[in-house]
């Protein structure tokens, strides 16, 4: 059976080779949900066995749906192929398989009974960074000692972010080391991969104001006594009702256990059927509530922490965000939930009550090496004891002196929140009028080399990257950008061929640029030609 290969899951592939033909790193490949990591995975497995037939593969990620989901890609691709699972959750040991799928927690203590393996796929790669990264590290070490350091490993991944914001392939105690390839959420959506994500303005906005932060995260504890309130939740519940009229499939991301319950119990009073899932709803519930939400018997699902990663459910149409974070992954993993498309559906709503537009810009532009705002340190948060006069931290509950009960962290509903744009293409864009341009060669180190063009704009300039030597969708993208200024010409292979066709004025010039904000700089989206 022929595995079919959309363009841009042929090229995700295609990058990982040119990457180990030039290179000894372990790499990144950046797809968003909903484009079809499994079958890249399936793809790439299949393509590796055929050409080195001993090839042994393992594949790792944390939850069993995961594993499960990527299983079943590679036996639709390829039916024969020797593979397994070593999962506790789906009760299979298949330790001795070619290609063996397998869960972290299950597999983590047992290096030395996989033996000899060659390459480690890593599904939802963002979790290194998070509280299953001892588990990782520790069994891909021993892993890569019994096979003499030979060991590849690549991450798959939608989210290339730390909890506090770093890049996974940056920082000292990096697992990954560079970015094979990367497809832009936008491009997807665009290109009709994803469905488009809408956002809609609400009455309601949670006030996190007086929460604290510890590892670059809102304090969970504290964040749900927050926002866990019962006068905001009906608000809330009220506005998800009225604009969830007509769309079948609600999503709602909440702050916590108590607080996911209570927002389940609020819409059910409107009559709609809903239900919860948390860490704590145990597996065989979790499956039944799971399956009757994507066939469609089931119209809503509150849930705490646990369907941001590994869930599909194509037909969501609308979410609702009730759960505040600084994380970018998390925001950006909350959001993607509603990305995949479904027959009948034509975009997903997001509601987001919890100001994560506000705070981290659109999806497509989010900068996961930015700190968050308020996480520069200062003076630690305080309060003073009513009663006796002693100076607390303001997350304590009691004081510590004389046991006095603080009043629980007022809550404000705003009069109007922010519609801030899920994707730049949602922002308000403004053409500019070209006075001049400059073509330079731009270096970065351990990179090829890039074309910079600067445009000059009164008294203002804005530039763009054009990558000719640079593979996989940074190529496709130069591509287009040459085809553009000199339809019909070879299209150069390096910044040297392009400044010389640049220098014999082989290229149009644009007149006029369309720019839009892209965090703290501006991004080119459009050109006009004399």
């Amino acid at each position: 059976m022929t595995l079919s290969l959309r363009p841009y899951q042929r090229a995700a592939i295609d990058a990982l080779y040119s990457y180990f033909a030039e290179h000894t790193g372990n790499p990144l490949v950046i797809m968003p949900t909903g484009t079809g990591k499994s079958v890249v995975i399936a793809g790439f497995i299949r393509e590796a066995i055929e050409n080195y037939r001993d090839t042994r593969v393992l594949v790792l990620t944390h939850v069993k749906e995961l594993i499960q989901q990527n299983f079943l890609a590679l036996m639709r691709a390829w039916p024969e192929a020797p593979a397994g699972i070593y999962s506790a959750g789906l009760s299979r040991r298949d330790i001795r398989a070619q290609i063996l799928f397998a869960g972290i927690q299950s597999i983590h203590r047992h290096a030395y009974k996989v033996q000899r393996c060659d390459l480690v796929l890593i599904d939802e790669a963002h979790l290194l960074g998070r509280g299953d990264s001892g588990m990782y590290r520790s069994f891909l070490a021993q892993l890569n000692e019994i096979n003499a350091g030979l060991l590849k490993v690549v991450g798959f991944t939608a989210t290339p972010y730390r909890l506090d914001s770093g890049m996974l392939h940056e920082g000292k105690d990096r697992l990954f080391t560079d970015i094979a390839y990367e497809v832009p959420v936008l491009d997807m959506i665009q290109q009709g991969y994803l469905s488009p994500v809408v956002p809609k303005q609400t009455d309601t906005q949670l006030d996190v104001a007086g929460v604290g932060s510890r590892g670059g995260e809102f304090i969970a504890r504290d964040l749900e006594a927050a926002v866990d309130r019962d006068e905001v939740t009906r608000t809330a519940v009220k506005e998800i009702v009225h604009h969830g009229d007509g769309r079948g499939s609600w999503l709602v991301f909440c702050a916590g256990v108590a607080h996911a319950l209570h927002v389940r119990d609020a819409i059910r009073e409107h009559a709609i059927t809903c239900e919860i899932v948390t860490g704590n709803t145990p597996g065989p519930e979790r499956d039944r509530i799971l399956a009757a939400f994507k066939a469609g018997r089931l119209r809503c699902v509150t849930n705490a922490n646990v369907l941001t990663t590994g869930f599909d459910a194509p037909g969501v149409d609308l979410i609702a965000l009730l759960r505040p974070t600084k994380s970018v992954g998390l925001y950006v993993q909350m959001v993607g939930r509603g990305t995949r498309l479904a027959e009948g559906k034509e975009d997903c709503l997001v509601l987001d009550f919890a100001g994560n537009t506000a705070r981290h810009g659109p999806i497509d532009t989010v900068d996961g090496r930015r700190r968050q705002k308020g996480e520069e340190p200062g003076e630690a948060p305080i309060k003073v004891c009513p009663e006796c006069q002693t100076i607390n931290h303001a997350s304590v509950r009691l004081c510590t002196a004389c046991g006095h009960e603080f009043p629980p962290p007022e809550i404000k509903v705003a009069s109007r929140a922010a519609s801030d744009a899920l994707l730049s293409i949602q922002q308000q864009s403004t053409w500019c009028e070209v006075s001049g341009i400059t073509y330079d060669r731009h270096e970065k180190p351990g990179k090829p080399p890039s074309l910079r063009v600067t445009y000059r704009c009164g008294l203002a300039s804005h530039s763009e990257w054009v990558c000719f030597e640079h593979t996989g969708y940074p190529r496709e993208k130069a591509c287009a950008w040459w085809r553009l200024r000199a339809p019909g010409n070879a299209i150069p292979t390096s910044v040297l061929e392009a400044q010389v066709a640049i220098d014999l004025k082989t290229l149009r010039e644009p007149v006029a640029i369309r720019i839009r904000p892209a965090g703290q700089y501006t991004e080119i989206v459009g050109v006009r030609f004399g």
